[in-house]
């Protein structure tokens, strides 16, 4: 009977026969990987992805921009995410509270500072007073109840006494890259975003940066979703964030390392 098994085992492997394990299929089968991440962090994510897929061949990254606020509510509402990568602590806070995130995935991944934007072709505005100017007539700013940057931007509007002066003239966004795109057409007379949208503008320049003790820390905390159906590479992927070479990304669009 051993002699008929070898025999048995040396025919089908003459023949070519495949083998089938469920390692060799895994292996082979590609991985969709969904991160929902704030509008602020487009073009960082953008070029670590192929940075990471050089190590991970068989992992298919999509991204979904926007403000976190909204990104949170979709969460919420069941829509699919692998990550969640907020522009500010409140979206994360409001998801873990409702147990929708897996234990022990949140890390802090980059801090950013808040500015004062004005077109290019502007002069005049030297700082956050000047926006009480009657040439200054359209604010643009994100929408403090579900873009972090709007909050960041009412918080130190409010701590220099300006906000109810200043109210009347803003136009509000639905996510940061909205304001820098308002102020580089010139659709808005002055924006506040944060310095790196402000690095990547070409129509618009930083008039000051906000001090930083009139806002909360501006952080992007980030989190794997619990309705993920691929949480280990959800969480490897999330390593990789944290690793040298995603680090010096983050560094090249002038985000700070935690």
């Amino acid at each position: 009977m051993v002699l008929v098994a070898t025999a048995l085992t040396t025919m089908l492997i003459a023949i070519g026969l495949p083998t089938l394990t469920p390692t060799a299929v895994e292996a082979q089968s590609n991985t969709n990987l969904l991160i929902s991440a704030a509008a602020s962090l487009k073009d960082v994510l953008e070029e670590i992805k192929p940075l990471y897929q050089q190590s991970q061949p068989n992992v298919k990254i999509s991204y979904n921009f926007g403000a976190s606020g909204a990104l949170q509510q979709q969460i919420e509402q069941g829509a699919p995410a692998d990550i969640f990568i907020s522009a500010a602590k409140k979206q994360v806070d409001a998801l873990e509270q409702k147990n929708l995130l897996v234990p022990g995935t949140r890390t802090v991944i980059a801090k950013n500072r808040l500015v004062l934007i004005v077109p290019s072709n502007v002069s005049g505005v030297s700082s956050f007073y000047n926006l009480k100017d009657a040439k200054v007539k359209k604010i643009a700013i994100g929408e403090p109840r579900s873009v972090p940057a709007g909050q960041y931007a009412q918080q130190v509007l409010e701590k220099l006494k300006i906000w109810e002066s200043v109210k009347p003239k803003l136009v509000y966004a639905n996510n940061v890259r909205q304001v820098l795109a308002s102020v580089e057409s010139g659709n808005a007379d002055a924006g506040l975003v944060y310095v790196t949208d402000a690095k990547i503008a070409k129509n618009a320049k930083v008039v000051v940066a906000a001090d930083e003790k009139y806002h909360s820390a501006i952080i992007y905390p980030l989190a794997v979703v619990k309705r993920s159906k691929n949480p280990d590479v959800a969480k490897n992927f999330s390593q990789f964030l944290s690793s040298n070479q995603a680090k010096n990304i983050f560094k090249k669009y002038g985000f700070i390392l935690p």
